[in-house]
């Protein structure tokens, strides 16, 4: 490794800590961040600086050292524990090393046998770097089952809402448009990502993406139809892993049908923002997603459902909604065709382009709800004391009863 092999010392004996920190000092690849006599101090120490290696010297309290051993090394499994002793009884290093050490030097320690020991944890510093937990962002599919409700719109003012690292991929592989909402021209799409796939790493990511802003970057579909005719499933979910690894968050367009693509996309997503329009077919299309996504095991809390294009000329009753779909609504993104309309033809996120407007104001809402988790239905008193007086001032003839509309449908 090139970095300095980080140490800290426990010895109850000064002698001891003065032959182990010579032995140290000789060592210009040694780094002494801490030592001392203080067990409980060097526990402490030792969990917050998270050292390559920890050296604990056995000397006459062997026990009480063997117990700190095995405090470390549940705590610390990242650690090198190394015992050390003078005249060390055969029993005294065994049972160092069945308390978790990975290593015994013996006082006076040589040169040579500290070299080999510290080229060992620098062997096993350098393997934990390699195994440690890649970055996992978080992936959010904006779906709806009906065409027509918005999602593209969502899913791009959703990730330009975002202040991390995002990516906005367009999944809809045959006719994505997701440029547009944009205002960008793409030279790379997520045919040539699944190419290259074997060989993805943060440079050829940046690379393959198309960026818009400083914490934003599009993958956009293919811009011939046929180029997607050669991507399958398993291709998808390489990219998306690997798209998670690098980007705080993902955030998918998918089409608008439960193909094996779109279900690849969905299996893997941490959050769905499924999207309806309060007519009769976009909520009967939103029951029956709703059902499909039960068959596939997906967990409800895993789906947030957000009304788009809502207007106060609507007549349905969100109470019949919400009890017909069995699931709350988190966000209405109030209806405002003009002011939508225009953001897409100027190639802007609403977010970006007029952020004071009621769509932007409840999109970014719904972006902070999703980042930081579910707001449950009982704390939302803001939103439901909105509907709460909105429902009140519609006239009760005027409001339909849900199942009897759908019904017949």
């Amino acid at each position: 490794m090139t970095e300095p092999i980080s140490v800290v010392v426990l010895s109850t004996g000064l002698d001891n800590f003065k032959d182990i920190r010579r032995a140290l000092s000789a060592e210009e690849r040694v780094k002494l961040l801490a030592g001392g006599n203080d067990a409980e101090q060097l526990y402490e120490e030792i969990v917050r600086l998270k050292p390559n290696a920890a050296i604990i010297a056995l000397g006459a309290n062997a026990d009480q050292a063997v117990r700190f051993i095995e405090r470390l090394n549940v705590e610390c499994p990242g650690t090198t524990l190394i015992s050390a002793a003078q005249n060390a009884s055969p029993d005294m290093i065994i049972g160092s090393l069945r308390a978790g050490a990975r290593e015994f030097l013996r006082i006076p320690i040589s040169a040579e046998e500290l070299r080999t020991v510290l080229d060992r944890v620098s062997d096993f510093s350098n393997k934990q770097m390699v195994e440690a937990p890649k970055k996992q962002g978080r992936m959010i599919a904006v779906f709806s089952s009906k065409g027509g409700c918005g999602t593209s719109f969502i899913a791009t003012n959703l990730a330009a809402a975002t202040n991390a690292k995002t990516v906005l991929v367009d999944l809809n592989l045959q006719a994505g448009d997701l440029p547009l909402f944009l205002g960008l021209d793409h030279k790379y799409s997520i045919a040539d990502m699944v190419e290259k796939r074997s060989r993805l790493d943060e440079s050829l990511i940046g690379t393959l993406v198309t960026p818009h802003s400083k914490h934003l970057s599009l993958l956009a579909a293919p811009r011939e139809a046929d180029s997607a005719d050669e991507i399958e499933p398993q291709h998808v979910f390489e990219v998306l892993q690997k798209l998670r690894e690098h980007y705080d968050y993902v955030v998918l367009d998918p089409q608008h049908t439960f193909d094996s693509i779109t279900l690849a996309a969905l299996d893997q997503s941490d959050e769905i923002v499924l999207v309806l329009t309060l007519d009769i077919p976009a909520i009967r299309s939103t029951q029956r997603a709703l059902a499909i996504f039960d068959r596939l095991g997906y967990p409800r809390k895993k789906v947030r459902i957000v009304v788009n294009r809502w207007s106060k000329q609507i007549d349905l009753d969100l109470r019949q909604v919400e009890k017909f779909l069995g699931e709350p609504c988190v966000g209405f993104v109030p209806s405002d065709y003009q002011t939508a309309v225009s953001s897409i033809n100027l190639g802007t996120p609403l977010v970006q382009a007029e952020p004071s407007s009621k769509i932007a104001l409840e999109i970014r809402r719904i972006a902070q709800e999703i980042s930081l988790g579910v707001v449950p239905l009982s704390e939302a008193k803001p939103r439901r004391a909105f509907w709460n007086s909105f429902l009140k001032k519609q006239p009760a003839q005027a409001q339909f009863n849900l199942e009897t509309s759908m019904e017949k449908v």
